[in-house]
């Protein structure tokens, strides 16, 4: 069976990040999620919230599965026995820094590669750093958003 790490923050998931797994489900026989606990963000959502929501949007697929890591992602890749790392780039500016990580993860790890797919144009400009400013000025992202995702994002930012 050959596995596929998708690690990020997911804070939150949009539907760029639903459209990424898709794509990879086709050339992977399974997928592995991974919510990402980075100490240098400061997140919207907790890490279970995270996990719980994307265990939601993909509870109909038997080959995604989600998870959560701290520390290395081919380390983390090792450990859920993946071949590779899936990475997505919307535009040209994702790739320098995309590009920079996955050689030094095939440094780290030379067994795991690095796969790039870009998701559908229509999701190009997305990002969750913008939805999550969007929805807390209280603007409609339910276009962009799963809507367990868009609902959550409305209780987190009803009281402000």
């Amino acid at each position: 069976m050959r596995k596929v790490l998708y690690p990020g923050t997911f804070d939150p998931v949009t539907n760029g990040h639903i459209d990424i797994v898709l794509r990879a489900r086709e050339l992977f026989d399974a997928v592995v999620i991974t919510v990402a606990i980075n100490p240098g963000k400061l997140p919207l959502f907790t890490v279970a919230e995270r996990v719980r929501m994307l265990k939601y949007c993909f509870k109909e697929y038997d080959n995604v599965s989600i998870d959560s890591f701290n520390g290395l992602v081919v380390d983390h890749a090792h450990e859920v026995g993946a071949v590779g790392i899936i990475r997505g780039l919307r535009a040209v500016s994702d790739f320098e820094y995309e590009f920079q990580m996955a050689l030094m993860n095939k440094k780290l790890a030379g067994d795991i590669n690095t796969v790039f797919l870009m998701p559908n144009e229509k999701y190009t400009y997305l990002n969750s750093s913008i939805i999550r400013n969007l929805a807390s000025l209280h603007s409609d992202v339910s276009e962009f958003v799963p809507p367990n995702v868009n609902a959550a994002l409305k209780e987190k930012f009803s009281k402000s």
